[in-house]
């Protein structure tokens, strides 16, 4: 009988892309996928460093799985692994520890899956994460995470990620070309970019600094790739969001009008300390622009509070900025220290009472805008890509500028591209419509 493994993934879309690759070298090695909650031979954790949330779930995550199977191997892998291995080496239940270049390696380690009295530690120098090892995820059957790059070369005064994942790098043009096909081939009608800072793409493409490519290299080769119907950029930090690059997505036959852009602040100041490279001109300048050529398209930004030195005045400056800007949603970050990142060293802590407040002040600026947004949207025509899940009765979809819509389950929607009329906003703050005809079949 074939052994079982189960895969948890904590954080971003890349460790989800990075996970699906790793499961998909487990089957070829005659293993077979099940649920995190079923009973397995080995539980993989794909960890994250983004925020303190994040390392605490861990351990919970490694009860979880002790409570399904307390014999099972349990490994971890990804950024927390990295950054901190003897950490979670020593929490009970782990066997194994894998840092960045070891992870995509880990069939190589389990030769032997006798429990172990303390995590073993297989972790490199971060200066040695210098390669690229391409993947992309498909969760449900409608949508793919697809990673394009690696590592980040930006030395924000808050983040880890360069510490966790190395330098900027690329997968080869050909490369990715190649793997958006399969996933076309397998059915599948959204591709969603992932990497890092995707809008350096093309800085470590073959091993070396220079760039072969440029983002907008990548966005007109992959908008040539057949059997696409969708391609979704994700996140791009706006001083790499090139006019360029707007005006194709604005008449692409691909890309979708949907742009995530980090503004971390609507303080200059603040954006100095974080060492971001804009300040907010230009990030205003970037959803002008998009609101020019595209005035549909949904823009949404991510926000920290909290941040060391941030006055009162600086969080309403923040809050202005964001309050004045055409944009449709928010991801609020409340700020947490990072062990060994410059912002962890710096005076004026703000309180952590006062984050929270200042958290809970931005995410109900969200709701409003969000609620714009839709509301901006209702009697337009749109197509719904329909997801998989039966969620209490209802099949749920997004727009191609990312407006969520509901409708009562029907699986013969499942991952199926539908001209709708966008015509109410119900109790859940979900769009309603009216169907028009199927735009693209199953």
């Amino acid at each position: 009988m074939n052994k079982k493994v189960a895969f948890y993934t904590l954080g971003c879309k890349l460790n989800f892309s990075e996970t699906s690759t790793i499961a998909r070298s487990f089957e070829a090695e005659g293993f077979d996928r099940v649920d995190f909650g079923e009973t397995a031979d080995i539980y993989v954790i794909n960890t994250c460093s983004v925020t303190e949330n994040a390392d605490k779930r861990f351990k919970t995550i490694v009860k979880q799985a002790q409570k399904s199977n307390p014999e099972a191997f349990v490994a971890a892998i990804g950024c927390y692994a990295q950054l901190k291995p003897e950490e979670l080496a020593d929490v009970h239940g782990v066997d194994l520890v894998l840092g960045a270049t070891e992870k995509f390696k880990l069939t190589d380690y389990l030769n032997d899956l006798t429990k172990n009295d303390r995590g073993e530690v297989h972790s490199c120098e971060i200066e040695d994460a210098d390669f690229y090892v391409g993947s992309y995820a498909i969760g449900d059957r409608t949508r793919a995470f697809l990673k394009v790059q690696d590592g980040c070369d930006y030395k924000c005064t808050y983040c880890t990620i360069p510490l966790a994942r190395g330098i900027s790098r690329s997968d080869a043009l050909d490369n990715v070309l190649k793997n958006a096909s399969e996933i076309a081939a397998k059915g599948i009608k959204e591709i969603v970019l992932t990497g890092v800072n995707i809008g350096d793409y093309g800085k470590g493409e073959f091993g070396n600094k220079k760039h072969e490519h440029t983002f907008f290299d990548l966005v007109t080769a992959l908008d040539t790739v057949e059997g696409i119907h969708r391609l979704r950029i994700s996140s791009i930090e706006p001083n790499l969001l090139k006019n360029e690059t707007i005006d194709f997505v604005a008449n692409s036959k691909s890309f979708v009008p949907h742009f995530h852009i980090p503004l971390q602040s609507g303080s200059d100041a603040l954006l100095k300390l974080m060492r971001r490279r804009y300040l907010t001109n230009l990030y205003r300048e970037r959803v002008s622009k998009i609101k020019e050529v595209l005035p549909d398209a949904c823009i949404g930004v991510d926000v920290i509070v909290g941040f060391p030195g941030e006055t009162e005045e600086h969080f309403l400056e923040t809050y202005q900025f964001l309050n004045e800007l055409d944009i449709a949603y928010l991801h609020v970050f409340t700020y947490s220290e990072r062990a060994n990142t410059p912002a962890a060293e710096m005076k004026g802590v703000v309180p952590k009472q006062l984050r929270s407040k200042r958290s809970k002040m931005l995410r109900g600026l969200s709701v409003k805008k969000r609620r714009a947004f839709y509301e901006s949207q209702l009697g337009t025509m749109r197509t719904v890509l329909f997801e998989g899940e039966n969620k209490a009765g209802y099949i749920h979809g997004f727009t191609e500028n990312y407006v969520k819509v509901k409708a009562p389950w029907n699986p013969n929607l499942v991952n199926t591209l539908h001209e709708v009329t966008l015509t109410a906003i119900d109790e859940d703050g979900l769009v309603r419509f009216d169907f028009i005809h199927a735009a693209i079949g199953a």
